[in-house]
């Protein structure tokens, strides 16, 4: 249990930062998945989608 927590103690940079980019990631994919709900549905740009056209942004 001491070990553990020296080990904590002297690499928390190594351990912090890649949990930030991994929590960064997750929100960043849950906002994506939001936003597919708007996709090609502007007020300024609405228009209907021809058939077999490609939504403009994935």
């Amino acid at each position: 249990m001491v070990n553990f927590v020296s080990l904590a103690r002297e690499h928390w940079v190594n351990i912090l930062v890649p949990i930030g980019f991994v929590i960064g990631w997750y929100m960043d994919k849950q906002q994506d998945q939001k936003l597919t709900a708007f996709r090609n549905r502007s007020a300024l740009y609405g228009r209907e989608l021809k058939p077999g056209e490609e939504y403009t942004w994935k």
